[in-house]
């Protein structure tokens, strides 16, 4: 599936890639609605719709990722619900054992996320794979999500690489098609980001991978 004699640079996503979107889920759509419910003093459903509904219509902006404005927003402080609720953050079946292969390899590794800088730090402080990279990027550093093409030119002076000869593997499909659009070379997407969901059906047209040892460079 991936020649990796034609790539020299690796550009890999965060949550649902190389950790288990499950926390992130289960953060947003159950964790983070009780504790506004509490905080606000409404019922828990009135609470939930309203926060769906809410980060609904910022889903595909920064501040779908932004710590700092749901803080704002909703009066918790997201960054310590996150921390508190540390031990929930997993890694990915064969992602270490992908990064130690990679780290190995001839390829330069970049993690591109679009996890607000205090949700990267708390998930590296609970993994430690930040050892594994050579760059670290959130999308909030160029003030563009990665679903929009001036994140790839941002990220492209500030660590130059060769689109062509470069591969993405990212969960989400509307930052792969981005990625395609400023002419990625190489793009494969998760089957199963969420472990407590069913694998997707839905990657087409790209390829997608279910086990990061199948795929070792």
């Amino acid at each position: 599936m991936i020649n990796w004699n034609a790539i020299d640079t690796v550009l890999l996503d965060m949550d649902g890639t190389l950790l288990d979107l499950r926390f992130d889920n289960w953060f947003w759509q159950q964790h983070v609605p009780e504790q506004y419910a509490l905080t606000h003093g409404l019922p828990a459903d009135q609470a939930e719709h309203k926060l769906h509904a809410w980060i609904a219509r910022h889903q595909g902006t920064l501040n779908w990722y932004c710590l700092d404005f749901w803080t704002s927003e909703l009066g918790l402080n997201i960054a310590e619900l996150k921390r508190a609720a540390a031990d929930r953050i997993a890694i990915r079946p064969g992602a270490e054992a992908f990064l130690n292969a990679l780290a190995a390899s001839s390829q330069r590794v970049i993690m591109v996320t679009n996890a607000h800088r205090d949700a990267l730090r708390v998930k590296l402080e609970r993994t430690g794979i930040e050892r594994y990279f050579d760059a670290l990027v959130s999308s909030h550093d160029y003030g563009h999500a990665k679903e929009h093409q001036p994140f790839w030119r941002d990220l492209r002076e500030a660590h130059p690489f060769d689109p062509a000869r470069t591969l993405l593997v990212d969960d989400s499909l509307p930052v792969l098609h981005s990625g395609r659009r400023f002419g990625l070379g190489h793009l494969v997407s998760i089957r199963r980001p969420d472990s407590g969901l069913p694998e997707r059906d839905d990657t087409h047209p790209f390829e997608a991978i279910d086990d990061f040892l199948r795929v070792l460079p």
